[in-house]
């Protein structure tokens, strides 16, 4: 893997609602290899969606981002609209976490699928309808030209995902962003999509951020991970020295809440506490209040991302003044 395919230079995103605004994302910056997987990682609310979709400009009108993003050397920041609408799909495409709300109800998936090609590519309608079937194909779709001719709420959760994984992949993208695309799936289902979606990575060459809460499915899918907290990156490193050696409170936190680490205990390790008002953030560290290893001054100043000695070429980096 060389090069940067993905690179975020501290990222502001501000959302505002009335006379209250609100900061979702505040200061990240995150780079991703070519043909690399890194996972976001944290609760609800922390800022990984926003993150995401902010390379794909996919705020509501009002919002203010400050920064700078670059994707497969593309300035996303200053393309016009048509610029970004090239760029959607052809350069960077996007697995949505609720397939039904992102797919037209009122079109075939072919047809979607079709559409897509030709507003990317020169082809004629044939070639296009033929891709559409060689990528249900690779998906593993079953009768797959039959299920062209389905409508959205015609299929099956797990089977929407994969057209819509197909979709994503259907002008040979070099970037994929995954937001919970396994969120609302059963089980079984779920690790049927997440090895699909690595198999797929590999295959193409893909760099990808997956978003997610669960730590299980980052160690699952990713090469690194980064971990958000209220709209800040508190900790990053590659995915086995996030899961062997976690350094952040929060970042122990979600490890302790895994059922299969419980350990044979009566009840779970819980973070007390709720997340913080993204529109009145306390001062200092964010996660202050809900921290067992708060000290004085982490009530005053955010502390940083400072490197720590990781086990990787890519040392990693945390956010807390235990480290600092």
């Amino acid at each position: 893997m060389t090069g940067t395919m993905i690179d975020i230079d501290n990222l502001s995103v501000t959302f505002r609602r009335g006379r209250r605004s609100v900061k979702a994302v505040n200061g990240v910056s995150l780079k991703v290899r070519a043909g690399e997987v890194v996972a976001l990682l944290g609760e609800s609310g922390s800022g990984k969606s926003v993150t995401m979709r902010s390379l794909l400009r996919m705020h509501p009108k009002g919002t203010s981002i400050e920064g700078s993003m670059s994707v497969a050397g593309h300035d996303v920041t200053g393309l016009s609209t048509r610029e970004l609408g090239n760029l959607r799909g052809a350069v960077v495409s996007m697995v949505f976490q609720e397939p039904r709300l992102a797919l037209d109800p009122v079109y075939t998936l072919g047809r979607q699928i079709e559409e897509t090609i030709l507003r990317h590519e020169r082809v004629s309608k044939a070639e296009a309808s033929a891709r559409a079937l060689a990528l249900f194909e690779k998906v593993r779709i079953p009768s797959p030209q039959r299920r062209l001719q389905n409508y959205p709420h015609e299929m099956s959760g797990g089977m929407l995902q994969r057209a819509m994984i197909a979709m994503a992949l259907a002008c040979n993208p070099k970037v994929l962003l995954a937001d919970e695309p396994t969120t609302a799936l059963d089980a079984t289902v779920q690790i049927q999509i997440l090895l699909l979606i690595r198999e797929l990575q590999k295959e193409y060459g893909l760099s990808v951020i997956f978003v997610t809460h669960d730590i299980g499915v980052a160690a699952e899918v990713a090469d690194r991970i980064a971990v958000m907290y209220a709209g800040r990156i508190v900790e990053e490193g590659t995915a086995g020295d996030i899961i062997r050696n976690p350094k952040h409170p929060y970042t122990k936190g979600l490890l302790g809440a895994r059922v299969e680490l419980a350990d044979g205990r009566d009840r779970l390790i819980t973070i007390p506490g709720a997340p913080p008002d993204l529109a009145d953030l306390p001062p200092g560290c964010a996660f202050a209040p809900r921290c067992a290893d708060v000290m004085p001054p982490c009530r005053v100043a955010v502390p940083p991302l400072v490197g720590n000695a990781g086990s990787s070429e890519r040392p990693g980096q945390v956010a807390c003044l235990l480290y600092a």
